[in-house]
Protein backbone atom coordinates (compact mmCIF):
# COMPACT_ATOMS: atom_id res chain seq x y z
CA UNK A 1 0.00 0.00 0.00
CA UNK A 2 1.11 3.57 -0.68
CA UNK A 3 2.24 5.50 2.37
CA UNK A 4 -0.06 8.56 2.50
CA UNK A 5 2.60 10.72 4.15
CA UNK A 6 5.52 9.69 1.94
CA UNK A 7 5.14 12.71 -0.41
CA UNK A 8 5.90 15.00 2.53
CA UNK A 9 9.51 13.82 2.42
CA UNK A 10 9.87 15.36 -1.04
CA UNK A 11 8.86 18.84 0.07
CA UNK A 12 11.78 21.29 -0.21
CA UNK A 13 14.02 21.35 2.84
CA UNK A 14 12.18 18.64 4.74
CA UNK A 15 14.75 15.86 4.35
CA UNK A 16 17.59 18.07 5.58
CA UNK A 17 15.52 19.35 8.51
CA UNK A 18 14.65 15.78 9.52
CA UNK A 19 18.31 14.78 9.42
CA UNK A 20 19.30 17.75 11.60
CA UNK A 21 16.61 16.90 14.14
CA UNK A 22 17.61 13.24 14.26
CA UNK A 23 21.29 14.07 14.70
CA UNK A 24 20.60 16.58 17.46
CA UNK A 25 18.50 14.15 19.49
CA UNK A 26 21.00 11.34 18.95
CA UNK A 27 23.75 13.58 20.35
CA UNK A 28 21.67 14.23 23.47
CA UNK A 29 21.21 10.52 24.05
CA UNK A 30 24.97 10.06 23.84
CA UNK A 31 25.62 12.71 26.50
CA UNK A 32 27.58 11.10 29.38
CA UNK A 33 24.95 12.14 31.94
CA UNK A 34 22.16 10.51 29.93
CA UNK A 35 23.84 7.12 29.73
CA UNK A 36 22.80 6.28 33.27
CA UNK A 37 21.23 9.41 34.71
CA UNK A 38 18.60 9.85 32.03
CA UNK A 39 15.59 9.30 34.36
CA UNK A 40 16.53 12.52 36.18
CA UNK A 41 17.10 14.55 33.03
CA UNK A 42 13.97 13.14 31.40
CA UNK A 43 11.91 14.15 34.43
CA UNK A 44 13.23 17.71 34.22
CA UNK A 45 12.55 17.79 30.47
CA UNK A 46 9.00 16.62 31.11
CA UNK A 47 8.33 19.41 33.60
CA UNK A 48 9.83 22.06 31.31
CA UNK A 49 7.71 20.76 28.43
CA UNK A 50 4.55 20.89 30.55
CA UNK A 51 5.24 24.44 31.71
CA UNK A 52 5.90 25.67 28.17
CA UNK A 53 2.82 23.91 26.84
CA UNK A 54 0.65 25.43 29.56
CA UNK A 55 1.87 28.95 28.80
CA UNK A 56 1.10 28.47 25.11
CA UNK A 57 -2.49 27.73 26.14
CA UNK A 58 -2.68 30.78 28.41
CA UNK A 59 -1.68 29.08 31.65
CA UNK A 60 0.86 29.92 34.31
CA UNK A 61 4.53 29.04 33.94
CA UNK A 62 5.73 28.90 37.52
CA UNK A 63 5.32 26.08 39.99
CA UNK A 64 5.11 27.55 43.52
CA UNK A 65 7.76 26.55 46.05
CA UNK A 66 4.99 24.83 47.98
CA UNK A 67 4.36 22.58 44.99
CA UNK A 68 0.66 23.45 45.12
CA UNK A 69 -0.31 24.51 41.60
CA UNK A 70 -3.59 26.41 41.38
CA UNK A 71 -3.63 27.33 37.69
CA UNK A 72 -5.92 24.80 35.97
CA UNK A 73 -4.07 24.81 32.65
CA UNK A 74 -0.68 24.17 34.24
CA UNK A 75 -2.17 21.59 36.57
CA UNK A 76 -3.60 19.74 33.60
CA UNK A 77 -0.35 19.96 31.62
CA UNK A 78 1.59 18.52 34.57
CA UNK A 79 -0.91 15.68 34.94
CA UNK A 80 -0.51 14.93 31.24
CA UNK A 81 3.29 14.99 31.47
CA UNK A 82 3.27 12.49 34.32
CA UNK A 83 1.01 10.12 32.39
CA UNK A 84 2.87 10.01 29.06
CA UNK A 85 5.12 7.06 29.89
CA UNK A 86 2.31 4.76 31.05
CA UNK A 87 0.12 5.97 28.18
CA UNK A 88 2.63 5.18 25.41
CA UNK A 89 1.44 1.57 24.73
CA UNK A 90 -2.13 2.81 24.39
CA UNK A 91 -1.04 5.61 22.06
CA UNK A 92 0.68 3.11 19.78
CA UNK A 93 -2.21 0.61 19.80
CA UNK A 94 -5.36 2.71 20.27
CA UNK A 95 -4.56 6.40 19.68
CA UNK A 96 -8.15 7.63 20.06
CA UNK A 97 -8.36 6.03 23.49
CA UNK A 98 -5.11 7.74 24.44
CA UNK A 99 -6.39 11.11 23.22
CA UNK A 100 -9.51 10.70 25.33
CA UNK A 101 -7.37 9.99 28.38
CA UNK A 102 -5.20 13.02 27.64
CA UNK A 103 -8.30 15.20 27.59
CA UNK A 104 -9.51 13.80 30.90
CA UNK A 105 -6.17 14.69 32.44
CA UNK A 106 -5.64 18.06 30.74
CA UNK A 107 -9.17 19.44 31.07
CA UNK A 108 -10.28 18.02 34.42
CA UNK A 109 -10.44 21.54 35.91
CA UNK A 110 -11.54 23.26 32.70
CA UNK A 111 -14.51 21.34 31.32
CA UNK A 112 -17.68 19.69 32.69
CA UNK A 113 -17.23 16.08 33.73
CA UNK A 114 -19.68 14.85 31.13
CA UNK A 115 -17.59 16.28 28.28
CA UNK A 116 -14.23 14.90 29.42
CA UNK A 117 -12.70 12.50 26.92
CA UNK A 118 -15.44 13.10 24.37
CA UNK A 119 -14.44 14.64 21.02
CA UNK A 120 -16.79 17.11 19.39
CA UNK A 121 -19.13 15.64 16.80
CA UNK A 122 -19.65 16.88 13.28
CA UNK A 123 -17.61 18.98 10.87
CA UNK A 124 -15.51 15.99 9.91
CA UNK A 125 -13.85 15.75 13.32
CA UNK A 126 -14.58 12.05 13.76
CA UNK A 127 -13.39 11.01 10.30
CA UNK A 128 -10.20 13.06 10.52
CA UNK A 129 -9.42 11.68 13.97
CA UNK A 130 -9.91 8.18 12.58
CA UNK A 131 -7.48 8.90 9.74
CA UNK A 132 -4.92 10.33 12.16
CA UNK A 133 -5.28 7.34 14.46
CA UNK A 134 -4.64 5.01 11.53
CA UNK A 135 -1.39 6.80 10.76
CA UNK A 136 -0.20 6.66 14.36
CA UNK A 137 -1.07 2.98 14.68
CA UNK A 138 1.19 1.90 11.82
CA UNK A 139 -0.30 3.49 8.72
CA UNK A 140 2.89 5.30 7.76
CA UNK A 141 6.63 4.78 7.96
CA UNK A 142 7.77 8.40 7.66
CA UNK A 143 10.44 9.56 10.13
CA UNK A 144 9.39 10.54 13.62
CA UNK A 145 9.73 14.31 13.14
CA UNK A 146 7.37 14.25 10.16
CA UNK A 147 4.74 12.13 11.87
CA UNK A 148 4.98 14.26 15.02
CA UNK A 149 4.49 17.40 12.92
CA UNK A 150 1.38 15.93 11.30
CA UNK A 151 -0.07 14.75 14.62
CA UNK A 152 0.63 18.09 16.27
CA UNK A 153 -0.66 20.22 13.40
CA UNK A 154 -3.75 18.15 12.75
CA UNK A 155 -4.83 18.16 16.39
CA UNK A 156 -4.32 21.92 16.61
CA UNK A 157 -6.38 22.35 13.44
CA UNK A 158 -9.18 20.06 14.59
CA UNK A 159 -9.34 21.24 18.24
CA UNK A 160 -11.30 18.02 18.77
CA UNK A 161 -12.35 18.59 22.38
CA UNK A 162 -12.84 22.33 22.60
CA UNK A 163 -10.76 22.62 25.79
CA UNK A 164 -7.03 22.01 26.40
CA UNK A 165 -6.56 21.12 22.74
CA UNK A 166 -3.13 22.73 22.53
CA UNK A 167 -1.80 20.86 25.55
CA UNK A 168 -3.20 17.65 24.09
CA UNK A 169 -1.70 18.29 20.64
CA UNK A 170 1.76 18.93 22.03
CA UNK A 171 1.54 15.92 24.33
CA UNK A 172 0.50 13.71 21.42
CA UNK A 173 3.44 15.01 19.39
CA UNK A 174 5.72 14.20 22.32
CA UNK A 175 4.29 10.69 22.52
CA UNK A 176 4.95 10.33 18.80
CA UNK A 177 8.59 11.36 19.14
CA UNK A 178 9.01 8.81 21.92
CA UNK A 179 7.03 6.04 20.25
CA UNK A 180 8.74 6.31 16.86
CA UNK A 181 12.10 5.86 18.55
CA UNK A 182 13.40 9.30 17.68
CA UNK A 183 13.53 10.33 21.35
CA UNK A 184 12.72 7.12 23.26
CA UNK A 185 13.67 8.56 26.66
CA UNK A 186 11.82 11.83 26.19
CA UNK A 187 14.89 14.00 26.72
CA UNK A 188 14.11 16.74 24.20
CA UNK A 189 12.03 19.83 24.93
CA UNK A 190 10.70 21.18 21.60
CA UNK A 191 7.85 22.86 23.47
CA UNK A 192 10.28 25.49 24.76
CA UNK A 193 11.24 26.39 21.20
CA UNK A 194 7.59 26.89 20.26
CA UNK A 195 7.13 29.11 23.31
CA UNK A 196 10.02 31.36 22.26
CA UNK A 197 8.01 32.45 19.21
CA UNK A 198 4.35 31.95 20.10
CA UNK A 199 3.09 34.23 17.35
CA UNK A 200 5.08 32.43 14.67
CA UNK A 201 3.98 29.10 16.11
CA UNK A 202 0.30 29.97 15.91
CA UNK A 203 0.60 31.49 12.46
CA UNK A 204 2.42 28.40 11.16
CA UNK A 205 -0.24 26.15 12.68
CA UNK A 206 -2.97 28.09 10.91
CA UNK A 207 -1.07 27.84 7.62
CA UNK A 208 -0.70 24.08 8.08
CA UNK A 209 -4.44 23.79 8.67
CA UNK A 210 -5.13 25.31 5.24
CA UNK A 211 -3.45 22.31 3.64
CA UNK A 212 -1.39 24.19 1.07
CA UNK A 213 2.10 22.82 0.28
CA UNK A 214 3.94 25.92 1.50
CA UNK A 215 2.16 25.88 4.84
CA UNK A 216 2.70 22.17 5.33
CA UNK A 217 6.37 22.51 4.41
CA UNK A 218 6.92 25.38 6.81
CA UNK A 219 5.18 23.55 9.65
CA UNK A 220 7.26 20.40 9.24
CA UNK A 221 10.51 22.35 9.01
CA UNK A 222 9.49 24.46 12.00
CA UNK A 223 8.77 21.27 13.95
CA UNK A 224 12.17 19.86 13.05
CA UNK A 225 13.83 23.12 14.08
CA UNK A 226 11.98 22.97 17.41
CA UNK A 227 13.20 19.40 17.95
CA UNK A 228 16.74 20.54 17.21
CA UNK A 229 16.41 23.49 19.60
CA UNK A 230 14.78 21.20 22.15
CA UNK A 231 17.87 19.00 21.96
CA UNK A 232 19.99 22.01 22.92
CA UNK A 233 17.69 22.57 25.88
CA UNK A 234 18.17 18.92 26.80
CA UNK A 235 21.93 19.28 26.57
CA UNK A 236 21.73 22.14 29.05
CA UNK A 237 19.70 19.96 31.40
CA UNK A 238 22.24 17.16 31.14
CA UNK A 239 25.18 19.54 31.63
CA UNK A 240 23.57 20.95 34.78
CA UNK A 241 23.02 17.44 36.14
CA UNK A 242 26.65 16.40 35.55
Amino acid sequence: MTDPLAPLLDLPGVADAVTAARDAIADVHRHPTNRRGWPTTAAEASVRAARASAVLDGGAAEIPDSGEVSDPVLTGALRVAEALGPLLPTWERAPLQALAKLHVLAAADLAPNESLGRPRSGLGVTSRLDLLAGLVAGGTSVPGPVLAAVVHGELLALAPFGTADGVIARAAARLTLIGTGLDPKGLGVPEVAFLRDPGGYRQAALAFALGEPDGITDWIIRTCAAITAGAREATGIADAAS
